[in-house]
């Protein structure tokens, strides 16, 4: 049987009705002026493959509610996996710890008819036995591929998951969430070097997708090609130097160093380096960024958010000046301002909060070849791996995955153990090139905040920034 049959059954269970959640709804949300209780089932799927054999495969569901109220400025937040009148009963003694309010019961989002992904299950669609068989096939292409690969892992995962939000008004939203993702990595050999190369893709739709060989392939060949370039890599050079960034992924430096100091809560307590500065400059002329959880298919998108309210682009930053932050219900209206559609939690046992969906600098006018021909002496980063940041000065490490020492325009060597150090608001401040050639991701971004994670996408396209410290080991 499909899980897709009757979502609202693997919502609810045999414990609750519709019309029960809505009277409970009403009666323990009186006392505040916002809230909601949400509702959620969920499956996941996932497996690996390593050492040439199947390591990992597992299948997890998972059902539950968490029941918030919001009164002023106080949150009170409560869940459980016991969906029954009783255990939300329970949980609504959470809020009798909260202030009334005479404030009247804020406004519900509008409504929306947007679809940004298929309402399918991808676990229903492929037989187990096929999901197996496409990761022994890409293990074995890519061990053919070249005889310096020494190790091959690949992963595949999917999830469906089915959200309801109910509120004290009778207001009542649904969405219904694929998600997908495949993932290959490779160990290369030689004269007793190790070195690595990967890629992923994913998004909201089906297995098919990654079942499609032209797609597994070009995932094969990009991770294999970066192994290979790491074999040949050379120490980093260190000191502040000027940095090209590639298009797509790289712009996870952006949502790192940048996105999160846009986040409304941020913002609101004056703790972000953005507090109190829309109007102003805080880019150079021609950088514009954006948020967008409204693009189809996308790994961040959603047709609503956690609260129920619609995603849609919000422009942060435009043409260098700020004009506004992402915002969900509860600091929105502490600001005086309209939620974006970024209320998000990690599942029904989170409380939701302002957060990325897919977060991208738009692309400019120049070309890529010319912007690498500016660099007479600096590095040219192509990919990422793991990162710290601090949000409230937005300074940031990250390490290349991926990157090539460039002089007089010219591509001469590639380079490891490079990191690129700086502060996000200087950085952008720093930009003096915006390629034409602007990317999102290939659908594998996480994002992490107060201990929840969420899928999320980046983008922007090649950017040259003059001088910015790199960590080197030469």
């Amino acid at each position: 049987m499909s899980l897709i049959n009757d979502p609202a059954a693997l919502l609810y269970g045999s414990n609750l009705t519709p019309d029960e959640a809505k009277q409970l709804t009403a009666q323990l949300l009186s006392p505040c002026d916002d809230g909601e209780l949400y509702l959620q089932f969920s499956a996941s799927e996932s497996f690996a493959f390593d050492d040439g054999r199947l390591k990992m495969a597992d299948y997890s569901r998972d059902s539950g509610f968490g029941l918030r109220g919001v009164s002023g400025e106080t949150t009170g937040f409560a869940h459980a996996n016991d969906l029954s009148p009783a255990a939300i009963r329970r949980a609504g003694e959470t809020l009798q710890l909260l202030d009334p309010v005479e404030a009247k019961l804020a406004a519900s989002p509008p409504r929306t008819n947007q679809h940004l992904y298929t309402e399918d299950s991808p676990l229903d669609l492929v037989p187990f036995a096929e999901k197996v068989a496409l990761l022994e096939k890409i293990d074995a292409v890519a061990r053919a591929k070249d005889p310096r690969v020494a190790q091959v892992t690949a992963s595949l995962s999917a999830s469906w998951s089915v959200v309801e939000i109910v509120r004290a008004d009778g207001f009542t939203a649904r969405d219904i969430r694929p998600l997908v993702r495949l993932n290959i990595g490779i160990v290369a050999e030689q004269n007793g070097r190790r070195e690595r190369g990967s890629f992923g893709m994913g998004g909201r739709y089906l297995y098919d997708r990654l079942f499609d060989e032209a797609q597994w392939m070009r995932g094969i060949d990009d991770a294999v090609r970066q192994a290979m370039v790491n074999l040949e890599s050379v120490d980093a050079p260190a000191g502040e130097t000027t940095v090209l960034l590639g298009p797509g992924w790289p712009g996870v430096l952006l949502h790192e160093a940048v996105g999160h100091g846009l986040e409304g809560d941020f913002n609101r307590k004056g703790t972000s380096a953005f507090s109190g500065r829309i109007g102003e400059r805080v880019a150079a002329p021609g950088v514009t960024v954006v948020d967008d959880g409204s693009i189809r298919d996308r790994r961040g998108s959603l047709s609503i958010d956690d609260e129920g309210t619609p995603t849609e682009e919000t422009v942060l930053i435009e043409d260098g000046i700020l004009k506004g932050y992402m915002q969900d219900r509860l600091n929105a209206r502490l600001m005086g301002v309209k939620p974006t559609g970024n209320g998000r939690r990690e599942s029904y046992e989170h409380a939701p909060m302002p957060r990325m969906t897919n977060t991208f600098m738009r692309g400019g006018n120049d070309d890529p070849e010319e912007l690498m021909s500016r660099v007479d002496d600096g590095i040219y980063a192509t990919s990422f791996g793991g990162g710290q940041v601090d949000i409230v000065s937005g300074k940031f490490v990250f390490a290349c995955t991926e990157a090539y020492k460039v002089e007089k325009g010219k591509i001469a060597a590639p380079i490891k153990g490079a990191t690129l150090i700086g502060d996000g608001p200087t950085v952008l401040t720093r930009v003096s090139g915006i390629g034409n050639d602007m990317a999102l991701d290939e659908g594998i971004g996480v994002c992490g905040k107060a201990g929840q994670s969420v899928p999320a996408g980046v983008g922007q396209p090649t950017l040259l920034i003059d001088g910015l410290t790199v960590g080197g080991t030469a």
